[in-house]
């Protein structure tokens, strides 16, 4: 049973909140309109509004862009799994334990020093261009394939460092208490570590997903027609920019719901933990 005083607290709290939001619109819209207004108003607008909000050229343009965004989701998809699956080994063979694993922790402690401290951009180049000029049997020579190799290699040091947080995260009476139990490493990892570090880093891999959304568009500088690269042919037949801004676009709408998911997740872990 609520009380009256419970009640009139709910009631403010109501209001309370009524009001903020509409607070929030008003200065939103307010904002937006000075800034509408500064932009459209300036001297050199209508050239910029020619170059890079053509209505016209954006749509031509945008089969093309579609097409090759699609490309950078089948790029996306496929690297995140391989990512997954490498940098949770990255990160398991870090946490050994005991003196004769030391060189196999030196070996993933250069991968992550190495890939973590490397620019993608160099990473791509290098994988892109230095592999098929060793002229060996087997080597693929697909942009695609060799771009989607360099994501891996980069971001798997970054999620590896991640995975490794949550498992080091994890409170040693669990270990102590797998043990007792009569589990091996593997068992308590598989069983206990693995599951709880995965839950608390989950916020942390979101966002890890969501740059690596437009870092795929990074493939087009070896020439995989993905949608910068799609944006930048149009671009050049048209001279026109608005194929960019379009590109651009496409990127955003498809990281704004990994975004609201990132902060739907770790707002969810906050709670929990405060709970």
């Amino acid at each position: 049973m609520i009380s009256d005083l419970q009640r009139e607290r709910l009631a403010y709290r109501r209001s309370r909140s009524r009001r903020s939001v509409l607070v929030a619109f008003a200065s939103t819209v307010v904002f937006a309109a000075v800034a509408v207004l500064a932009v459209t108003n300036s001297p050199g607008w209508p050239r910029v509004r020619q170059s890079f909000f053509n209505a016209e050229v954006a749509w031509r343009t945008l089969p093309a862009l579609l097409d090759g965004l699609w490309l950078n989701l089948r790029v996306l998809v496929v690297c995140e799994v391989l990512i997954l699956v490498l940098a949770l080994g990255i990160a398991v063979l870090r946490t050994l334990r005991g003196p004769v694993w030391f060189p196999v922790r030196a070996l993933a402690t250069g991968y992550v020093d190495f890939f973590r401290g490397l620019p993608l951009i160099i990473c791509l180049y290098l994988i892109g261009f230095g592999l098929p000029g060793l002229r060996l049997s087997g080597i693929p020579n697909d942009p695609v394939l060799l771009g989607g190799i360099a994501l891996v290699l980069v971001y798997s040091a970054y999620v590896a460092e991640v995975f490794r947080a949550g498992i080091e995260s994890v409170h040693p009476s669990q270990l102590a208490a797998a043990k007792s139990l009569g589990l091996g490493h593997a068992k308590t990892m598989r069983i206990v570590v693995l599951p709880q570090a995965v839950r608390r880093v989950l916020p942390a891999l979101l966002n890890d997903f969501v740059a690596l959304q437009k870092d795929c568009g990074l493939i087009s500088v070896l020439g995989a027609v993905d949608a910068v690269r799609a944006a930048q042919i149009t671009a050049s037949t048209s001279y026109n920019f608005t194929p960019y801004v379009v590109a651009g676009l496409l990127f955003v709408l498809l990281a704004i719901p990994s975004g609201r998911l990132a902060d739907w997740v770790s707002r969810r872990a906050t709670n929990r933990q405060g709970a």
